[in-house]
């Protein structure tokens, strides 16, 4: 055991003693003695996050290696890895919030391809390398000065790690997104790179000679469906422990002799899979135990917490949209263009009168963030309220207030932003008598089901909606249902939508579209962690769309 000062409030911090390098941050703080004047010293923050190590900080100031020429390759000899070893370098904290966000868009561009494309096939393919490209991670082996590409890959991997390990819905899905892209980057890897990709990642799998591939042909092909002939002589052949090989295995596609089995380079790829499986897996449940204490540390606290929900698309204000709709509006636009969790409270509440608290929230603010004032928003609620038998005098006591203060006109006087669809998800799960949540999330597949029929969801659609929901794609799930009520499929917004963290505010299209691409609109949540879709369209659109009408433009029908 060993105890080191820690750079946190000066608390002393133990850990068994670490097996891999420290990962280093910079940050910029004020000392006691120099806060009025603005002064800032340098501070460097250590930690390692790797095979049960626990966390240490260090106040030791440090200066950053600078590698060059043949110390720069060897750093990163190839475009993809296991990360198994931790970065070891000082970055400052902007850096590090950069490298994050990239990591994140990339992952998300990962996802949003995945459901968009069959896996694979050569758009895919094309499709997520230019994304790659665009956000300047690594990816060919080929490429001259892959340095930082592949630095930033690294370091970026890690940082998200502590982000997404904080619940077992984001570990499954960090864990699903790495896959898929490391996926990619080995089917681009040069043949003659795999074996010794596979040796810096501690995989023991070494490619059979020719005489020993020749001796076991007809075997290996007759076992193996992934050659589709007798092609055994273009191919790498692996002989690889049979426990590491179950899935193929199971499935009957590899030949096995003497505990061994051989497998052709295209098939070993899924063990290559299973393996950083669990191994990032176990890392991610090795890192949320060893998290306090880095979010101990208040200049890292709120940055891992947002990463999450964090916001990646362009910055639109939403202060211009108040009044832009009236309460008038507001039943015909439910049912054309709301998303299913605000179209179900709004049902809900012309049928009921009423709602809960959770519902109130969810729907008042949606509300407020396509454009009700909050004149408004109290005739609106009061209205339905007295519908239900309710005093006017017990809605202004007892329900008012929360509608002014969602406005930011009572208590602490904060301007509250609609829910993001990851809050809606991650939180207060409706119970008996709730409406609010998510359907695609909360609902019961065959509830869920109903509604779409009743929505005038094809048969077909509806299966697919349906196995994006079993596949836990619920905003993407959203999305499709999007594309199926507003006939807006357009694939080339595919590198632009980034599915996975959308936000409820604005979720609804135009109920007559001029052209697609030209109205999707970004509402950007200053706190709160959103993304391009389909669904951000909001009353701006129509104002702008109406405005061309009268320089003498005409709607499309």
């Amino acid at each position: 055991m060993r105890t080191t000062r820690a750079g946190v409030g000066g608390r002393k911090v133990s850990g068994r003693d670490l097996r891999a390098s420290r990962f280093r941050f910079r940050f910029y703080k004020k000392s006691p003695a120099t806060r009025e004047g603005g002064c800032q010293t340098l501070c460097v923050v250590e930690f390692a996050v790797v095979a049960g190590n626990k966390m240490e900080f260090s106040g030791v100031k440090r200066r950053k290696p600078w590698l060059i020429g043949d110390q720069r390759k060897a750093s990163y000899p190839h475009s993809l890895q296991f990360y198994l070893q931790p970065p070891s370098e000082n970055i400052s904290l902007i850096e590090f919030e950069n490298l994050a966000i990239d990591r994140l868009k990339l992952l998300k561009s990962v996802e949003n391809l995945g459901v968009s494309y069959v896996k694979g096939t050569e758009l895919y393919q094309s499709k997520l390398e230019a994304e790659i490209r665009r956000l300047k991670f690594s990816y060919r082996e080929s490429l001259e000065d892959e340095y930082e590409p592949r630095r930033k890959d690294h370091i970026s991997h890690f940082i998200l790690r502590l982000a997404y390990c904080q619940s077992e819905d984001l570990r499954r899905w960090f864990i699903q997104q790495e896959m898929d892209l490391l996926r990619f980057r080995f089917s681009i890897l040069p043949k003659d790179k795999i074996q010794s990709f596979l040796q810096d990642s501690h995989l023991h799998f070494e490619a059979i000679s020719e005489e020993e591939k020749n001796l076991r042909e007809q075997e290996i092909i007759a076992s193996s469906t992934s050659l589709g002939g007798p092609k055994l002589e273009l191919e790498y052949v692996y002989k690889i422990p049979f426990a590491d090989a179950l899935d193929l295995f199971r499935g009957r596609k590899v030949y096995l002799e003497n505990g061994f089995a051989y497998v052709p380079l295209k098939d070993i790829v899924a063990i290559i899979l299973n393996e950083f499986r669990a191994k990032l897996s176990k890392a991610l449940a090795l890192t949320a135990r060893s998290l306090p204490a880095v979010q101990s540390d208040e200049r890292l606290q709120p940055l891992l917490n947002h990463l999450s929900h964090s916001y990646i698309g362009q910055d639109y204000s939403i202060q211009g949209n108040a009044g832009k709709i009236s309460l008038d509006q507001i039943d015909s636009l439910s049912t054309k263009s709301f998303p299913p969790c605000m179209r179900q409270l709004h049902k809900a509440l012309r049928e009921n009168h009423h709602l809960r608290h959770g519902g109130r929230m969810q729907y008042g603010l949606f509300l407020k963030g396509i454009g009700l004032t909050l004149e408004q928003a109290l005739q609106f609620w009061k209205q339905e309220f007295i519908k239900g038998k309710m005093d006017p005098d017990k809605f202004d006591k007892g329900y008012s207030y929360n509608i002014r203060h969602s406005f930011g006109k009572e208590g602490k006087r904060t301007d509250y932003t609609p829910f993001s669809c990851l809050k809606i998800i991650l939180t207060n799960p409706p119970s008996q008598g709730d409406y609010h949540g998510c359907p695609f999330r909360h609902s019961d597949p065959e509830l869920l089901k109903q509604k779409l029929q009743s929505y005038k969801i094809t048969p077909g659609g509806i299966s697919q909606i349906l196995d994006l929901v079993k596949g836990t794609h619920y905003q993407v799930a959203c999305q499709k249902y999007f594309e199926m009520t507003h006939n807006s499929r357009d694939p080339d917004l595919d590198n632009r939508r980034l599915l996975t963290a959308c936000p409820v505010l604005g979720m609804y299209a135009l109920p007559t579209m001029p052209t697609v691409g030209t109205i999707f609109k970004d509402i950007v949540l200053r706190e709160q962690c959103v993304v391009e879709t389909a669904w951000m369209v909001y009353m701006t659109g129509r104002r702008d769309l109406e405005s061309s009408l009268e320089d003498g433009g005409t709607e499309a029908s």
